[in-house]
């Protein structure tokens, strides 16, 4: 949990009399006084914000983040307010608010780009059941675990490796492609060398899945 913040009893951020206050709550901002607890930078007047509701010691009131960086990196509680129609909730609610797909993709851009922290190829777990195979199109259950690989994209003159989500079965063929930046030779042992969070055993059924890539 964010640390509450100490409030300003004159500010229109500070924490509120009333004990029914709703869990989250999507508005414009009212001022450009709040931070963001996830970017820290301040919050423009009618940037969409998401509340939290918290309990200090200074009482009951919300911490606020931008819509957009909850969606990259608090997204469970973004689904949750979006189950709640949280905008309806708000003292003055915002005439429109983003689809929750469009969401989903800045969700899905920020895990894409924090596993390109990783050196490819790597395994991991499917933080959602939102993304999909990039060679079948057959969507990866949330949980299990998807085989990122390199795939070259051009960009004028310039040749960029970008990571694509696999699911097992289908990654011989998904290096087989023309436009595949990850090698066959030597696969195995970069695939156990750049994984994390992948114990030995279930390391050893993934590749049993992907079976031989020749």
């Amino acid at each position: 949990m964010d640390e509450p913040i100490e409030p300003d009893p004159t500010a229109e951020d500070a924490p509120e009399p009333e004990t029914d206050l709703p869990p989250f709550v999507i508005e414009g901002a009212r001022s450009a006084r709040a931070r963001c607890k996830l970017c820290r930078k301040k919050i423009d007047k009618d940037v969409l914000r998401l509340g939290t509701l918290i309990e200090g010691p200074y009482g009951v009131g919300y911490i606020w983040e931008h819509l957009t960086c909850a969606a990259r990196r608090s997204f469970p509680k973004v689904e949750q307010a979006y189950q709640n129609k949280a905008w309806e909730l708000a003292k003055s609610p915002p005439e429109t608010v983003p689809e929750l797909s469009e969401l989903v993709e800045l969700r899905e851009e920020a895990v894409a780009k924090k596993a390109e922290q990783l050196e490819i190829p790597h395994a991991q777990i499917a933080p959602s059941g939102r993304s999909r195979c990039k060679h079948s199109g057959e969507p990866i259950e949330k949980g299990s675990l998807r085989v990122v690989l390199g795939r070259s994209v051009e960009f004028g003159s310039q040749t960029r490796t970008t990571p694509i989500n696999v699911l097992p079965q289908y990654v011989g063929a998904a290096l087989g492609e023309q436009d595949s930046a990850t090698e066959i030779d030597g696969f195995e042992e970069a695939l156990r060398a750049n994984s994390r969070g992948v114990d030995t055993e279930a390391m050893d059924a993934l590749l049993e899945e992907i079976g031989p890539l020749r």
